[in-house]
Order: C-alpha cells, then structure tokens, then sequence
C-alpha cells in the first residue's frame, strides 16, 4: 500500500549576507527600509508558508581588505525586524540567525523568548557558529574557536538556553488586583548552569512563552553539524537538493536521531533553493542565465577562485582560462580573517576538478564560478516548478524548502500567485494555517524540556 502524500514545508527567505539579489533590477529594493521586510513577509503569510528566515553576519565579508561588490552592508538587527515583523503579520513564522560564539546564553533566552510572547508563539532560532577572526575582531574575546570547541560552545549555549526557557513551568505568575503581579512558586525562573563554556546562576525574567521555546534550527554539513542537529535541532538547512544528494543527506541525518531517542518526523530537512518562473520552460532558463550572470560579476568570480587558490588572482581575467599555477595549500593568506581555516580541504584536488570541466565544457573563469556556486535552482514554468517540488519532497530527498528569490522584496511575489496553487490542488499543501504556532506549522509536538535533555554526541 503506498504511504499518503507528503504535506510540503516551505518558507521565505530574505537575503541578506551574500550576493543574491539582483540590484540592477529595476525592482531590487532596500534592504534596510522596513517595507521590504513587511511586503516579503506578508506574501509569505498569504501563501501560507511556514515561516519567513533572516540570516544574519555580524561583519561586513571582505577578502584582501575590500568589501564584496555585491554583498549587502546594511542590515537592521535581527531582533528589532523580527519584533516589528509580529506586529504585521498573524500567523508566519519569524525565524532568526543567532550566533552562539559571540553571544551569551542569557541574554539570546530572554530575547527568543519574548519575541515567542510578543508573536503569539512564532519564534524559531537559527542556531550558527562563528569561524573566523573578522567577527572576532568586532568583540571583546576576539579571536576565533576551532571547529571542535565551535561546535562544543553551541551545544552548551543551547543546553544553557533550554535550561533558562524551562526555569519556568507555566502558571506561576498570579494576577492579583489589589498588589498586582507577583509569583505564585518562589523558585519560577531560578537556574544554575555550570560546564567549561558557562557559569551561571540566578533568575530568568521571562516566563514561559506559547512554545515554550523557539523552534530550533541548523546549518552545518560537516559531521559535527550533522550530529548537533539530530540531537539538538527541529530542522536543518540543507545544501544538497538535487534527487540523489538529497536522499543521501536526508538518510543519513534522519539515520542518527534514534541514538538521541528522536524519531525520524522530530527533524526537518529544508534545503535553500533559488528560483526563476518564466511563461514557458525555455523562457525560464534563458532569464535564469541572465540572473546569474548579474549574480557573480567578474569581480566576485575571482574572489571566488581565490579562495580556492590561496592566491592573489587580481590580474586574471575573469573572462579568461583558470590560471596554470596549482593553489597554495599552505596557510590561509587570501582571507586572512578566517586565520588556518580553509574552505576546501583538497585544494589541488578540487581544482584538478574545476580545470577538467572548464576544458570540457569551455568555460572561462566566471562561467565556471557560475556554475560551481550555483544553488539548486527550480526553473520553468509554475508546473514544471511544482512538478520538481513536489517530486523532491515525495522521494523523500527533503521534506521542504527554504526559497531565496532573487529580488527584493517582491521576488516571492510570482511564486505565491502561480505554483503555490498548483501546489494546494495537489493537496501537498495547505490552503489555510491549522495551528497558532510555530510548531504547528511545522508537524512538531512539544518541545522536550531540560530534564529531558538529549545526549549530545561527540
């Protein structure tokens, strides 16, 4: 007997720490006005998606001490937009990048916690860690963590998190009309948490939110990343949406939630994904080559490449063959910020790679970057889209996706008017919210409470 329909999850995301967005488009908008974070965030609402998700860098991303020339330098803080975004909307989600190595527990506990009040229980935490000394720079304990120790801060920023959330039970506050508030337990909100990363103790100040604790997610492919999001996180980002990849992460991931007592429906995989809707399949893929083209400039293509080669290649054309010369695999000197940290880890080996295609294919330079940088991308008509959503979704290669349009903010605007109906007739998704909350939204049950804190593997 075949297994029902799977119900899609898809949510918006809204660009910012990347070069995404398309700013010679006549309708490329700012992205630190409110408006554009209200118009994405409603048409997300009204095509009744999950949640809205902002990503967040606490740096301006530079490479040999110039600034990327596509990237975005102004953006609001995450938890200002978030709370205003509450008040516009009913029922969407409002997911946020919080970084757990520069931060402290408290302080993030208190801020999740009230926007989960303020907007009736849609809070979600995007759980990441910081790698390199560019950010670290910008606070008092500098520097940069391993990956190891990274990864090791995280799980007990978010242990010290769900241990200050579950310091209240629920019903221990009383309203009185003659003396007011006043708590009915003495101990609500009490807490100590004491490991190698934090020592602390006192009281939390935020009671107990509709979710009792935001919806957790993650990003992270590498095999610490895996493990804290199968004992740790609601969902996973997911690079890998292509139908063998896919399946491979999604098996692999869903795999590992049994050693934590989780069962494969407690953790969503969502890749990101881009998009481009034409009238005809063919229209569609010729404006994609277009996007593309203004997404990676020959300035941005050899910012890429170097960070492959280690090398200064500003006297290549970016028009041009790949150089002759191998990468330096010695320290990292092109991003100096990021100290011994290398973001591939055969750098001969991968450009053997990218020089054999380039040959093959004749690409220059920033063809290549184009194609190698590339997000997984849904391109076509609005049922050619659906089709290729749906099937993803059905083969059990990811259970939604996170869709980054490529203008701002009225780039989600087609795909909610065209394939988020081919995709309700279908009945993979909902015409209307069920739930309040987050979690509902989402299929989740309740959180699991401190007490109940999963074993973290190592």
């Amino acid at each position: 007997m075949s297994r029902p329909l799977k119900q899609i999850h898809l949510a918006a995301h809204f660009p910012g720490v990347n070069n995404t967005t398309v700013w010679s488009d006549p309708k490329a908008g700012s992205h630190i006005e409110f408006s554009s974070f209200a118009h994405l965030a409603r048409t997300a609402e009204r095509a009744k998606f999950d949640f809205l998700f902002l990503a967040e860098g606490l740096r301006l991303r530079e490479q040999n001490g110039r600034i990327y020339d596509l990237d975005v330098v102004g953006r609001p803080d995450t938890f200002t937009v978030l709370a205003a975004l509450a008040a516009v909307t009913e029922r969407l989600g409002l997911a946020g990048t919080i970084n757990s190595t520069f931060n402290e527990p408290y302080e993030v506990a208190r801020q999740f916690a009230s926007l989960d009040h303020l907007s009736g229980g849609r809070a979600a935490w995007n759980v990441v860690t910081s790698w390199d000394a560019f950010t670290g720079e910008n606070f008092r304990r500098g520097g940069f963590l391993p990956q190891e120790q990274r990864y090791r801060r995280a799980r007990n920023f978010l242990q010290t998190a769900g241990e200050l959330f579950d310091s209240w039970h629920g019903d221990e506050i009383v309203a009185d009309q003659a003396t007011g508030v006043f708590l009915d337990d003495p101990d609500a909100g009490t807490f100590a948490h004491h490991d190698p990363d934090f020592d602390i103790s006192g009281r939390f100040n935020v009671p107990r939110s509709p979710q009792g604790r935001p919806v957790i997610l993650q990003a992270g492919d590498s095999e610490e990343g895996r493990e804290f999001a199968a004992s740790s996180a609601d969902a996973i980002f997911s690079r890998y949406a292509t139908l063998t990849e896919g399946q491979a992460f999604y098996t692999d991931v869903k795999d590992r939630l049994a050693r934590y007592g989780r069962t494969r429906d407690e953790l969503l995989i969502l890749p990101a994904a881009t998009f481009v809707l034409g009238d005809t399949d063919a229209e569609a893929r010729d404006l994609a080559h277009e996007v593309r083209l203004q997404q990676v400039s020959g300035q941005t293509a050899i910012k890429f490449l170097e960070q492959l080669w280690n090398r200064d290649l500003s006297g290549y054309d970016p028009d041009g063959p790949l150089p002759e010369i191998d990468p330096d695999p010695g320290e990292n000197t092109i991003a100096r910020g990021r100290a011994s940290v290398r973001m591939y880890r055969d750098p001969i080996a991968t450009a053997r790679q990218w020089r054999e295609r380039a040959t093959a294919e004749k690409l220059s330079i920033r063809e290549l970057i184009i194609e190698v940088t590339g997000r997984q991308s849904f391109v076509g008509a609005p049922a050619t889209v659906a089709d290729a959503i749906d099937e993803l979704v059905q083969a059990d290669a990811s259970d939604g996706f996170i869709l980054v349009p490529h203008v701002t903010p009225g780039g989600l605007d087609g795909f909610a008017d065209t394939v988020v109906p081919l995709l309700q007739e279908r009945g993979v998704f909902r015409t209307e919210y069920r739930g309040e909350t987050l979690r509902d939204h989402l299929g989740l049950g309740a959180p699991r409470r401190a007490g109940e804190a999963l074993r973290v593997g190592s």
